[in-house]
C-alpha cells in the first residue's frame, strides 16, 4: 500500500522511506498512541517545513503515513503543523530564523522531545477560551473544544479570545490548570484519537504571533492542504483493493469500471496536490490567493476520497467491512477524517472568491 502512495506522489524520498520503515517497526502503529507519538517526534526532527522548497516531500510523507495507518497521519499532521507555525512565527517576529523551539517556547518548557497539537476550533456558546495579560504574563481561562489527544500530548498551540480578536498561544498541557475531558468520544473511526474539551484554569501561556496573525498568515491555508494530503494517502490503498477485485476470476466489466473511476479521481487529486506544492514553494500561490488555492485543492481531494469510499463499498461489498480489520478501520477512519471538510461552505467560498476577483478586474 505504501508503494502505491509513494509511486503516485512522485519520486521516493529517503526521508519518507526511512520514516515509513520506522513506522512499520512499531507494534500497534496508529493504535498505540504513545509509541506513535514518539515516532512523530522523531519524524518531526527532520521533516520539511511547508513553504521552504520541500512542500511536495512533506505531503508525500503525510500521504505515505496515511496509507499505512490513517490514525497515525492524524497524529503526525498537527505535530508537524505546530512546528511549522512556530517556525513561521520566529521568522515573522524577528526571532531566530533557524528556529529553536527552546527559544520560542522556553516559558512553557518545550524541548525537542515535546509532542505538539494545534487546538484552534471554536465551539458553541459557553465554550470560550480567554487570554488575559497581567503582571505575571499571559494566562488562559475557559474551555477549548475539539482538542485531539490532549491527554497524551505535552504541549499545544491554542487559539484564545483577546481584545483584538483571536490570538495563538503555546501552552504546557501538563500544567496543573489544564484538565482534558475523556469524552464524549463514541467514534468508530479514529477511536484512539480522542478529540474532546479541555478546561484551562489560570494556565501560563506564551504568545505565538500577534492577535489575528494565526489566521492571516499564508501558512493557515497551506496547513489545510496538508490535511488533504492525508486524505489522499488514506484513500490511496482503496485503489489496491479495487485492483485485487478486478483481477479476480469472477470479475466482470463492472469491476473494471469501479477501478477506473477511482483511478481517474485519485490521479486528478494527486496532480492538484503536486501543482499546489510547486505554487507554494515558488510563490505562485500568493498570486492565485492562498485560501482560494486551499479550498480548490481540498475540494478536489475530498471529492476523490469520497468517490473512492463509495466505489469501494459498491465493488467490494460487505465482506471486507466485517472480515478485514485493517480495511474496516481504514474506511471508518477516513469517513470521520473527511468531516474536517466544510462541504458546500468551502465550495461557496470558491465561488465568492471568483466573483470578487471578477469585480476587481472590471
Amino acid at each position: 500500500m505504501v508503494a502505491t502512495a509513494l509511486a503516485a506522489t512522485g519520486e521516493d524520498s529517503p526521508l519518507v522511506a526511512q520514516a515509513i520503515s520506522a513506522a512499520r517497526s512499531i507494534d500497534g502503529f496508529g493504535v498505540d498512541v504513545a509509541a506513535t507519538l514518539s515516532w512523530c517526534v522523531e519524524v518531526g526532527k527532520s521533516a520539511p517545513f511547508i513553504g521552504y522548497g520541500r512542500t511536495r516531500e512533506l505531503w508525500e510523507l503525510l500521504a505515505a503515513t496515511a496509507a499505512v495507518d490513517v490514525a497515525a497521519a492524524r497524529m503526525l499532521e498537527p505535530h508537524l503543523d505546530a512546528l511549522s507555525i512556530l517556525r513561521q512565527a520566529a521568522s515573522a517576529f524577528d526571532h531566530d530564523s533557524a528556529f529553536d523551539k527552546d527559544n520560542v517556547c522556553d516559558g512553557v518548557g518545550a524541548d525537542a522531545e515535546s509532542t505538539w497539537g494545534v487546538f484552534a476550533a471554536e465551539g458553541a456558546a459557553g465554550k470560550t477560551l480567554v487570554a488575559r495579560h497581567s503582571a505575571d504574563g499571559w494566562r488562559l481561562n475557559g474551555t477549548k473544544p475539539w482538542c485531539s489527544l490532549a491527554t497524551h500530548l505535552t504541549h499545544a498551540l491554542v487559539t484564545a479570545s483577546v481584545d483584538g480578536g483571536r490570538q495563538m498561544f503555546a501552552v504546557n498541557l501538563r500544567d496543573a490548570g489544564v484538565r482534558p475531558h475523556a469524552g464524549p468520544w463514541v467514534a468508530r473511526g479514529l477511536q484512539n484519537v480522542v478529540s474532546a474539551d479541555v478546561d484551562f484554569h489560570d494556565v501560563p501561556a506564551i504568545p505565538v504571533g500577534d492577535a489575528g496573525w494565526y489566521l492571516q498568515r499564508p501558512g493557515f491555508a497551506w496547513g489545510g492542504i496538508s490535511v488533504a494530503a492525508c486524505w489522499w494517502g488514506a484513500a490511496a490503498p482503496l485503489t489496491d483493493s479495487l485492483l485485487g477485485a478486478a483481477q479476480s476470476e469472477r470479475a466482470d466489466q463492472v469491476a473494471l469500471v469501479h477501478l477506473g473511476t477511482v483511478d481517474e479521481a485519485m490521479w486528478s487529486a494527486r496532480s492538484v496536490l503536486v501543482e499546489a506544492a510547486g505554487l507554494i514553494d515558488d510563490g505562485g500561490s500568493a498570486v492565485i490567493g492562498e485560501r482560494l488555492l486551499a479550498n480548490r485543492v481540498r475540494g478536489t481531494v475530498f471529492s476523490a476520497a469520497t468517490r473512492a469510499l463509495s466505489e469501494a463499498d459498491a465493488a467490494l461489498g460487505p465482506l471486507p467491512l466485517v472480515a478485514d480489520e485493517r480495511h474496516a478501520r481504514r474506511i471508518a477512519d477516513l469517513h470521520l477524517y473527511l468531516r474536517q471538510h466544510h462541504g458546500v461552505r468551502d465550495t461557496e467560498r470558491i465561488g465568492r472568491a471568483l466573483v470578487e476577483a471578477a469585480g476587481e478586474s472590471q
